[in-house]
């Protein structure tokens, strides 16, 4: 059975049966000890920028500066 066949069921429950569904699926996550992957150290490592004047003071904030 695919994500897509299991969420399209799960969002014609009530909000009642869908709070049942959450309990049990953290049951079997008890109970067969699932757990989710840990990410890799480095693994974002690109994904952000900083721009060479990241630390200098923001105009914003000129009337509170020293």
């Amino acid at each position: 059975m695919s994500d897509h066949v299991l969420f399209s069921k799960l969002s014609t429950l009530p909000q009642n049966l869908k709070v049942e569904v959450m309990d049990y699926i953290e049951f079997l996550e008890k109970k067969y000890k699932v757990s989710k992957p840990h990410p890799k150290v480095g693994c974002m490592k690109g994904t952000f920028k900083m721009t060479d004047d990241f630390d200098a003071p923001l105009d914003d904030f000129k009337d509170y500066m020293y």
